[in-house]
């Protein structure tokens, strides 16, 4: 183990940190019509089939229409989707074609390698969210009520589903897996977080799916950072997201640390 490791921290080796970290940006960035545009594409044809229905009966949420209060929730989906994505993918590729044993050796700690990890995930989050609002402002005024608010829940939401993706991509073997954790996990947790729903359009008995959610502090503080109004209070939710960033990070460099399912 790295003596930085004792402490949680990146060594001193910063060049070799930056490397990696860089080698996981331009990882996606080599394929940027699969990485970038084709996810900004989806969630602009959520937001086309969303627009089309309400041609026939347009409403509002919040005291906005439905599609303004729609594309935060959308966005904020696209970033979390694909930051899970780039560390996940890049562990069970890595762990496949048996390279991972060259990043194991390089001269880097666990911290070093938990970092270079969790910021590729977070700059590819960032820069499919940026190409999603970019995507979706010929339909959709996106407002910015509290943009600092609505950046914290952006690097917070990113590192979160980041962190989530490196430890489901350190504990599968084989892609099956990841896809159930996909699946089973993520898909259903981001669709449960009231990116198509307030908390008061749920029964009473029923909130309880939103509130014990991270996922759902994640897209209500960015909705409320963008458009001023949210279900929860954002302390709270910084705090719940905060805690359970820094447990996961905490489980990653565990894992890294002692090589766990990485050391054949």
């Amino acid at each position: 183990m790295h003596p930085s490791d004792i402490l949680f921290w990146p060594s001193g080796n910063r060049l070799g940190l930056w490397t990696f970290a860089g080698r996981e940006i331009g990882r996606f960035l080599k394929v940027p019509v699969q990485t970038v545009l084709a996810p900004a594409l989806n969630t602009l044809l959520f937001c086309v089939v969303f627009f089309v229905i309400m041609q026939h009966g347009a409403r509002q949420i919040h005291g906005v229409d439905v599609l303004t209060f729609l594309a935060p929730g959308l966005v904020m989906m696209a970033v979390a989707q694909n930051a899970f994505a780039n560390t996940s993918s890049s562990l069970i590729l890595s762990k496949m074609q048996t390279n991972i044993t060259d990043v194991l050796m390089a001269p880097l700690s666990a911290a070093d390698l938990l970092a270079g990890f969790a910021l590729g995930g977070v700059v590819r989050g960032l820069v499919v969210g940026a190409a999603t609002i970019v995507a979706l402002l010929p339909l959709v005024v996106m407002p910015s009520a509290q943009p600092g608010l609505a950046l914290a829940h952006l690097l917070l939401g990113s590192a979160f589903l980041a962190l989530l993706g490196l430890a489901s991509g350190i504990w599968a073997d084989k892609f099956d897996q990841l896809a159930a954790i996909n699946n089973f996990v993520v898909m259903p947790a981001t669709f449960l977080s009231g990116t198509f729903f307030t908390l008061e359009q749920l029964p009473a008995e029923w909130r309880w799916l939103c509130l014990g959610n991270p996922f759902f502090y994640m897209i209500d503080g960015f909705r409320q950072g963008v458009l001023g109004h949210g279900d929860s209070d954002p302390a709270l939710g910084l705090f719940i997201m905060l805690t359970v960033t820094l447990a996961l990070g905490f489980l990653c460099w565990r894992m890294l640390a002692t090589g766990y399912k990485l050391r054949g």
